[in-house]
């Protein structure tokens, strides 16, 4: 086993230690047992494995112990060696904690030998993404570009960083900011510089999704699951089954689904709707949301418990104006994406264009930037560079629309208007200056698309709006 990938296992009991041992060298790997903490370390900085698996309670050096000593390397230490821990039942939250630290996963007493061949088998593809990764930096460093995320002001760099040393790991993410921000981007991003990037990659808007339809949409069903369930059905889980499960709007999903997703991160198994049997997990799972995680918790629209649970890592994505600085060299990345995509010969973006685009204030964030340069190319004649005609009509002029005074104009509310009237005039107003743009309104409002739908069906507008 010359060139095996090297298991070093740490373990305080002997038939546990022997077990382990003879079970990962049965699956090709070449082992090196340890019998606490201190051993462990000694014998990592001479045969330099790939992969440590440790037990959390030991004599001498304990798990956490040895994972943060790893951490800071030493001689013959590898910086892209992977931690695997292994925790009793009732320590979940030290594993947790572990994960913080960079362990690579961890897996609960008495060891799945299916998970565990799974762990080790991830852990391993890590070490072949580590080459291609270091690619990856030298690029974005000579460039301020990775993957489909462009900048290079001190907000992207601390971002891209971030991304580059959690990508490689198995650990939640929960990615916040404002909608169009690029959340689903940074999942895309850490996916593609993953281990599981050969694996699908699923993104599912829980906003979108009907409250009676989330969770068969999630986890599945089985034929004659519930009414109209005439066949067995695929969830979200098995799609992305070895690979990557966006969560967008995971504030926005019922309560009860909540605390499935949150069994199913806890104990790695899942049970369709009508089924008697679980099916394990392995999949990643990154979450998004456009509100303030925290004051989700406080208002009951996101379960605590899920939250410090998805909130492993935290990328918060600013929003377009905090760092205009970057918008020159987005342009010129959208503007290359759009010649490809719709087939076109446009060299650049004119300077009058671009003093446009800088002064104003982007509430859609790049989202919206990214539909006025497509507009832009399509309109545009080959071999021209791109130029403020090419714009919207009236483009920059509706800044107005995020303060209280909606385009110059005021809501009125009379003396004695409740709440509810005074909520009714604003969203209605703001559909008024948005042309019944649903999404540009709540983006306005802030609040999501389905809070705003839920409102124009109390108002009894939702059919004469379809436009929107």
């Amino acid at each position: 086993m010359q060139n095996a990938v090297k298991v070093l296992i740490a373990e305080d009991e002997p038939n546990a230690l022997a077990g382990l041992a003879e079970l990962i060298s049965g699956w090709g790997y070449s082992t090196e047992t340890a019998r606490d903490g201190q051993e462990a370390w000694e014998k990592a900085q001479v045969w330099d494995p790939a992969i440590v698996v440790t037990d959390l309670k030991m004599p001498r050096l304990d798990g956490m112990g040895l994972l943060a000593k790893l951490a800071e390397g030493g001689v013959g230490i590898s910086a892209n060696m992977a931690v695997v821990v292994l925790t009793a039942m009732g320590s979940i939250q030290l594993a947790v904690e572990a994960m913080k630290l960079g362990a690579y996963d961890f897996l609960p007493k008495p060891v799945d030998a299916t998970r565990l061949k799974t762990i080790l088998a991830n852990a391993t593809r890590q070490r072949e993404t580590t080459i291609e990764l270091e690619v990856v930096r030298r690029r974005l460093r000579e460039s301020g570009v990775l993957g489909a995320l462009v900048g290079s002001s001190p907000q992207m760099r601390e971002i891209f960083g971030l991304i580059e040393q959690i990508a490689p790991s198995n650990v939640p993410v929960l990615i916040t900011g404002e909608s169009g921000t690029g959340k689903e981007l940074v999942a895309r991003t850490l996916h593609d510089l993953s281990p599981r990037k050969s694996r699908p990659f699923v993104a599912v808007n829980c906003a979108a999704i009907p409250e009676t339809l989330i969770e068969s949409e999630i986890f599945g069903h089985e034929k004659g699951a519930f009414t109209g369930a005439i066949e067995r059905r695929a969830g979200c889980f098995e799609l992305a089954s070895g690979g990557t499960l966006l969560l967008d709007e995971v504030g926005e999903m019922p309560a009860g689904t909540q605390a499935k997703l949150l069994r199913v991160l806890e104990e790695r198994k899942l049970r369709r709707l009508g089924a008697r049997t679980e099916l394990d997990v392995d999949v990643r799972v990154l979450a998004a949301t456009n509100r303030d995680p925290r004051h989700a918790v406080a208002q009951g629209h996101l379960r605590a418990d899920l939250y410090y649970r998805l909130n492993v890592f935290n990328i918060a994505m600013p929003p377009l104006r905090e760092h205009m600085e970057d918008l020159p060299a987005m342009v010129e990345a959208m503007t290359a994406d759009m010649n490809q995509k719709h087939g076109r010969k446009v060299p650049g973006v004119s300077a009058s264009m671009l003093d446009r685009l800088m002064a104003y204030n982007w509430p859609g964030n790049a989202r919206e930037l990214r539909n006025a340069i497509e507009r832009a190319v399509v309109l545009c004649p080959d071999g021209m560079l791109l130029d403020a005609r090419h714009l919207p009509q009236g483009f920059g002029e509706d800044q107005g629309l995020e303060s209280s005074a909606l385009d110059g104009s005021v809501v009125t509310v009379r003396v004695g208007a409740t709440v509810s009237e005074a909520e009714r005039l604003l969203i209605l107003r703001t559909l008024e200056v948005t042309g019944q743009n649903k999404t540009r309104a709540a983006e306005i409002l802030g609040v999501s698309l389905k809070t705003l739908h839920n409102k124009l069906k109390e108002y009894g507008r939702d059919r004469e709006m379809q436009t929107g």
